[in-house]
């Protein structure tokens, strides 16, 4: 393990080939992996290749803890008003290099510009929030709890925490986590996604030059290997975690197994519900702006319009018409909505939907294969789809596609439709729109998804409220960020006290 220079570059070693590795960030330094396999980090919208990542080891994640564990205790004994104040610098050098975070998720995940700086406005609202961890940190006292005895709760940071993010906000959802645990006064490691490691290691460049001491915050580059060090090491006190359903359960069950707590984010399914007294317009836009934004490739896209009675035919032909406006393209491009999908191999996975879609007897209303870049002919495009006569027992309408694909499905009345939304076995998030609060209260009512819109689209939380969903879509007890955030990151110790 080398310790090369640090500042602006030192993220992107170049090799002997003239290809940029990127490395990893431990104890304060910028440090080589120790890795002996190496994957390719793509423009996705040209095919370019752009960077090397290493795909760590449990070598690399236990050099991560040992640093994280030694700087804890020191740490951990700092004020919490002087725990945040490296936050204040870090906020300044994000809005100063906020274009360049911007540009360089752009480059990296292919989603467009404005859904780039998007993401990492949200990212700072983290940062943000964590200034004021002081105040959102007390404990609560209550005298004479019996006669001449007091007693009081106490939160206290718990020890090394780890964060495995996701590709499709290679920015933003690391910051859901490592400000929280840090100003509690945690230690803290991040594993990003190894399709999109440049974005953070940017972050990680201010994280540096904000003044944390060495080992708070390390940066470790990896797949599966590293992943489950992350989960085996003893070391670790909790980890979170975003992606699909299928590894997010594998992430609860064992961090679980050794003993840590663990916050795992799931896949969706997520149904806008359209009455016939909406404002159809207003639904059409929205559905379609909550679906192709990102290539669909969030966990909060709109994936299913599911109209009720004769709302269907009032929107059906809006949607295809909102979605016909979408200009695919590469993000930096003027007037570009949608970008392309993050990999030649997930592209073909969402295409295998369509295919399959078709087979069980969906109508393709919109079909996007079609579309070809002759500026990018190498990149990962795909049109937006639609398909219209969906059931909830096809494919296409039980698992999540994760690409710009919109299923129409039909209910005929408000029971049917609330029946079609609690039977799936996801339940990340879901909206409705209405003109009749009796029917956006008793959908609220009713309904199992955590994140719930009314007259908007699926739509993500603010920082200061928690962020997850319930069913399959989530495992573990306590969501991202908001106040639920201090829970995940601290204990509540009581101390009950008598003194004569």
């Amino acid at each position: 393990m080398t310790t090369p220079q640090t500042g602006p570059q030192a993220v992107i070693n170049g090799g002997a080939t003239g290809t940029r590795t990127v490395q990893n960030y431990i104890g304060g330094r910028w440090v080589d992996s120790d890795a002996k396999q190496f994957g390719d980090v793509m423009n996705p919208a040209t095919g370019e290749l752009i960077a090397r990542v290493p795909l760590g080891t449990a070598t690399d994640v236990d050099r991560a803890v040992q640093a994280a564990a030694k700087a804890f205790p020191a740490w951990r004994q700092t004020p919490p008003v002087n725990r945040v104040k490296p936050f204040f610098k870090l906020k300044d050098l994000l809005e100063r290099h906020f274009e360049d975070i911007a540009r360089t998720v752009t480059r990296e995940h292919g989603k467009t510009l404005d859904e780039s700086r998007s993401s990492v406005r949200r990212a700072i609202d983290n940062v943000d929030l964590a200034i004021g961890i002081p105040t959102r940190m007390m404990g609560t006292s209550l005298e004479d709890i019996a006669s001449g005895i007091d007693c009081q709760t106490v939160r206290q940071p718990i020890g090394v925490f780890a964060a495995i993010t996701p590709f499709n906000f290679p920015a933003m959802v690391p910051m859901w986590f490592l400000p929280h645990a840090v100003a509690t006064g945690n230690t803290f490691i991040v594993k990003p996604s190894e399709r999109v490691p440049l974005s953070q290691s940017h972050i990680f460049e201010m994280l540096h030059d904000a003044g944390f001491p060495e080992g708070v915050v390390n940066l470790v580059n990896g797949s599966k290997d590293a992943v489950d060090g992350i989960l085996e090491h003893p070391g670790i006190a909790g980890v979170s975690f975003v992606g699909s359903t299928p590894i997010a359960r594998y992430i609860y069950e064992r961090g679980a197994k050794y003993g840590k707590r663990v916050q795992a984010l799931g896949g969706a399914k997520n149904f806008v519900v359209v009455m016939p007294d909406a404002d159809i317009p207003r639904a059409a836009s929205v559905s379609t702006e909550s679906c192709f934004g990102c290539a669909g490739e969030r966990c909060l896209a709109n994936s299913v319009v599911l109209t009720v009675g004769d709302a269907y035919e009032k929107i059906r032909d809006r949607l295809v018409d909102e979605a016909k406006r979408i200009v695919v393209g590469e993000g930096t491009e003027p007037n570009v909505t949608m970008g392309p999908l993050i990999t030649r191999q997930h592209l073909e996975k969402v295409l295998g939907y369509i295919d399959k879609g078709v087979q069980e007897g969906a109508k393709l209303l919109l079909d996007g294969r079609g579309y070809k870049n002759s500026k990018h002919p190498d990149g990962y495009f795909l049109g937006p789809c639609i398909f219209d006569g969906v059931t909830p027992e096809m494919t296409i309408g039980r698992e999540e596609i994760f690409g710009p694909v919109l299923c129409i499905m039909r209910a005929k009345d408000f029971d049917d439709a609330v029946a079609i939304v609690r039977r799936h076995e996801l339940g990340n998030a879901t909206s409705i729109f209405t003109s009749s609060g009796r029917w956006a209260r008793e959908y609220r009512y009713r309904v199992e998804p955590s994140m719930l819109g009314v007259n908007i689209g699926v739509a993500a939380p603010l920082s200061f409220f928690p962020f997850g969903g319930s069913k399959h879509s989530f495992f573990g007890d306590l969501k991202a960020h908001g106040a639920d955030s201090i829970e995940f990151y601290t204990d509540k110790k009581v101390v009950i006290s008598r003194w004569w």
